[in-house]
């Protein structure tokens, strides 16, 4: 699952801006053959695309079961009406959403990342599937019929959108924080090898001056030793002293 704040940035994606972002969508897929370049910008940079373009599929708006070709020709199609060339009026935006139809169409030529989007996608049916068979299963136990919402095709294509965008989103805050937590450990793990430097360093200008000094350090203990040696004799000395004699005094 994820974190506590990711899981409310998602239900708050995916509730008001999942509703309304699907409902435009289809209405641009219905006039998609005579849709705009500055209609395709809005929509790859309307509030929550950071969420929404995280599909490559919903980015292209392309078939997941799309094949090559047909996946060459809806890039350049699309590429060319978002183009910053071709939007010199609002060439900031229209280059950003070029990136993101470029970035979902590389994507989407690897192989395996092509493979996990499809697998979230699948993810998000089999979700709605199971919801539905769980729903009939309380309908009949409460002896009501068994007709439900996502009976309607276009009730169940909007609820599998909704769930495969959660799991996008769900991802990706997942991602972010594996991301966040690397660079950490990747930091503490630096700090260590600097301080770990910086210590070898101060052994080495201590081994260095310690080395250099060891001489004079040398001289000064002999030093010290004879000064020592000559004192202790001195006193030694004094006390090999023979006593003075006095003389007798005679009457």
């Amino acid at each position: 699952m994820a974190a506590a704040g990711g899981e409310a940035s998602t239900e708050t994606v995916s509730d008001e801006l999942f509703q309304n972002f699907y409902t435009e969508v289809k209405q641009i897929e219905k006039r998609d053959s005579v849709l705009t370049s500055k209609q395709q910008i809005d929509r790859l940079l309307r509030p929550g695309s950071s969420y929404f373009n995280l599909n490559p599929f919903e980015v292209l708006q392309i078939d997941p079961e799309a094949t090559s070709d047909e996946l060459k020709k809806r890039f350049r199609a699309l590429s060319i009406l978002v183009h910053p060339d071709k939007n010199q009026g609002d060439p900031e935006r229209a280059q950003k959403a070029f990136e993101a139809v470029d970035k979902a169409y590389k994507l989407l030529l690897e192989p395996e990342q092509r493979k996990r989007a499809l697998d979230v996608i699948h993810a998000g049916q089999e979700y709605v599937e199971h919801n539905v068979k769980e729903k009939r299963k309380q309908l009949k136990k409460d002896g009501k019929p068994l007709d439900v919402e996502e009976d309607d095709p276009e009730v169940f294509k909007q609820a599998v959108y909704k769930q495969t965008m959660k799991l996008f989103a769900e991802l990706e805050i997942k991602r972010k924080e594996r991301e966040a937590k690397d660079m950490h450990e990747r930091k503490r793990a630096r700090e260590e090898e600097i301080e770990a430097a910086e210590k070898a360093k101060r052994d080495r200008e201590w081994q260095k001056n310690f080395e250099e000094t060891r001489d004079g350090r040398v001289d000064s203990w002999r030093t010290f030793q004879a000064k020592g040696k000559k004192s202790k004799e001195k006193k030694n000395r004094s006390f090999l002293k023979p006593p003075k004699v006095k003389m007798e005094q005679r009457e």
